[in-house]
């Protein structure tokens, strides 16, 4: 960190043990959170926004196997600072400057552990530092949340597997709007989740997760939301199936063997009193790690093409569509004829038990050569269980092969062990200069931040879904940049060009489709922050309209700045991102169809090319249909946006360098 980067960092430090049953209070940098801790037999804390008590007396603990840490704890003394720095993302999914400015409170026990307290004016975030010369055995933690019992609690609940435990799961939920004081301990949610009481949003998660167990959620039955841990892993073993994995047999008594020195999760709030400032929220990565090297620029991000959900169904070909080399290199054509930098070959490609047994009828080979004589680098899918029995080698040949990403998939769990996997996936990869997409994922909880070539994750109900259900739809959509994107980047893998309304749309394997307009797609490109997003709509339909297609695959995937120009929790989303001069502004909605009006006075002085991509005339009809226009505008005009139901629209506005056209 430069020393000039920093405008203020100051420490007052107080020794004393006689605070143990005083008020305790911390403020955010503008006064409008206030956090107060009291410490009695146990820790409690409370938050208020702007006056209003968001969260009453919650308390925290960690129970390890000598102390419970939290529970009847000496308080001996207290250190505070203010810093107020900015953080420079070498892969910015959001904005590439962030502030980060916040203060902060450390309680120091006589039981040789800390309690670190944050205040940022967007949330408050406290985690746990001990320092014991031996090994750490957790058994549990606690982690209390309590809100106005008449709070609505949008919940991503954990469907059991089978005769697995409840830890098994690919964080892959809708969000149940559901009473919090109906909220039972039988239910158990993955992490982000969203709480309103009205006035305040509060969003729970977690940050710089590492050698620790994920957070989930469950409810008592009245105003209290629980964190649950996974424990550690006792027995394993091979589920079978055509994708092979580690599942628990059975677990420990502990969900954590940990060094006796660390600093633990951060347990994150994020705060908001208006929808649109949440899409602005950043703080789990603020909080997160920074990386421990500076030297990311081998990190490429960009548009690649997927093929699994849609099967390789191309039509209009003179080959026989599949795992095969000729498609792959159609693939390949594709992307260069259009400008996209990535082509993936998904599950498949080879046996996915052995990552060196190629599919018959693919030569890998042959299509690495031919992909770089296109300026086209391959993505390669692989399953988790093989990848960790090849690790070395298969990077070996992916360098050779200029791979320059890769997929891992199916972990479907986030206790101890899984969490320490993902780092050696993360750091292993880096050491070979290939970014690495995790699906069967759970959260990213900043982990993007420590390893800036862990580029995205899945952790999301997306696209896959349209292949066997209706649950991947215009409503889940308009819930995702409000919850799970706060806390990082995800997968959604739009594109689709074959659109359906709420009637018309069917869960057909064999002829995919989306749910809305096709412009409620094209948005999600610039709505959804994911520095390596996957096109997995069909090229032979992508051919079909060039005009469309060329304006999709200009889109960009990082961004120097953000703009909420209007969003409104599970309804709509107008949202502007910056790259260099240029601004790219688009808006999705629900079911329901809306008009929307927007100031475009954020923009400077001058004039823009608009270029347009909105909901057709039919559009209600025929969720295909789009209208494309252009236009000069400057900073007075007004933009009015008509979306269908399920609808969508785009414009790219290009900064002119003088004011004529």
């Amino acid at each position: 960190m430069k020393r000039s980067q920093i405008v203020l960092t100051f420490l007052i430090v107080i020794s004393s043990g006689a605070f143990a049953q005083k008020e305790i209070s911390l403020l955010s940098p503008s006064g409008n959170i206030k956090v107060t801790i009291r410490v009695a037999d146990s820790i409690y804390y409370s938050v208020n926004v702007n006056g209003h008590q968001t969260m009453s007396p919650s308390t925290l603990a960690l129970i390890t196997a000598e102390n419970p840490l939290g529970i009847q704890s000496r308080l001996s003394k207290q250190t505070r600072r203010s810093v107020n720095e900015k953080i420079i993302n070498p892969v910015p999914h959001k904005r590439k400057i962030i502030p980060d400015k916040f203060n902060e409170l450390s309680m120091s026990f006589r039981e040789k552990f800390s309690v670190v307290f944050r205040a940022y004016d967007d949330g408050i975030a406290y985690r746990f530092e001990t320092s014991f010369s031996d090994s750490l055995q957790v058994n549990d933690e606690i982690a209390n949340f309590r809100f106005d019992p008449k709070s609505t609690v949008y919940f991503p609940q954990i469907q059991k597997r089978g005769d697995l435990d409840i830890y098994h799961t690919s964080f892959e939920e809708p969000y149940l709007k559901l009473p919090l004081s109906d909220i039972t301990s039988s239910q158990v949610a993955f992490s982000p989740i969203l709480a309103d009481d009205g006035t305040i949003k509060s969003v729970l998660t977690e940050s710089d997760l590492f050698d620790y167990p994920g957070m989930f959620l469950t409810g008592k039955k009245s105003n209290t939301l629980k964190g649950v841990f996974a424990p550690y892993p006792d027995k394993e073993k091979v589920q079978d199936g055509e994708f092979r994995q580690w599942v628990v047999v059975s677990r420990k008594n502990f969900i954590a063997r940990t060094k006796g020195t660390r600093t633990f999760p951060w347990r994150v709030v994020a705060l908001a009193a208006k929808d649109a400032d949440l899409l602005m929220n950043d703080l789990v990565y603020r909080l997160a790690t920074p990386p421990s090297t500076q030297d990311w620029s081998w990190i490429k991000p960009g548009i690649s093409t997927e093929e699994w959900i849609i099967g390789s169904n191309l039509h209009d070909v003179g080959f026989k569509a599949g795992f095969n080399t000729e498609t792959y290199k159609y693939y390949i054509d594709f992307a260069s004829r259009f400008g996209l930098q990535y082509v993936m070959l998904d599950a498949g490609w080879s046996d996915n038990n052995d990552l060196f047994k190629i599919t018959p009828g693919l030569d890998l080979e042959e299509l690495s050569a031919y992909a770089k004589t296109k300026n086209i680098s391959l993505v390669l899918w692989t399953l988790s269980m093989t990848l960790d029995l090849q690790l070395e080698p298969a990077l070996d040949m992916f360098n050779r092969l200029g791979v320059k990403a890769i997929l891992i998939d199916f972990m479907d769990r986030d206790d101890q062990k899984t969490v320490n996997f993902y780092k050696k996936i993360a750091e292993a990869t880096a050491r070979h200069k290939i970014m690495v997409m995790y699906h069967g994922a759970f959260k990213n909880a900043g982990f993007e931040r420590t390893f800036p070539n862990a580029i995205t994750r899945e952790a999301i109900l997306g696209s896959e879904y349209n292949m066997w259900s209706e649950k991947c739809n215009p409503e889940h959509d308009l819930l995702i940049p409000f919850i799970r994107m706060i806390s990082g980047p995800l997968d959604y893998e739009p594109g689709f060009y074959r659109n359906a309304n709420q009637r018309t749309f069917r869960a057909l394997p064999d002829m995919i489709m989306s749910q809305g307009t096709r412009t409620h797609q094209l948005a999600m490109f610039i709505v959804y922050e994911s520095p390596l997003q996957l096109f997995a709509g069909n090229p032979s339909d992508a051919y079909a309209e060039v005009g469309f297609t060329t304006y999709l695959a200009s889109m960009h995937t990082t961004w120097d700045d953000i703009k909420v120009l209007d969003a409104k929790l599970g309804d709509y989303v107008v949202i502007a991102r910056k790259k260099d001069n240029d601004w790219y502004m688009a808006a999705i909605t629900d079911w329901t169809p809306r008009e929307l009006t927007v100031d475009l006075s954020f923009l400077s002085d001058g004039k823009y090319r608009a270029f347009s991509c909105a909901d057709g005339i039919n559009a209600e009809k025929d969720a295909s249909d789009y209208s494309m226009g252009y236009e000069l505008i400057d900073r007075n005009k007004k933009l009015n946006i008509k979306m269908a139901p399920g609808g969508g629209y785009v414009v790219k506005l290009i900064k002119l360098n003088d004011a004529r056209p």
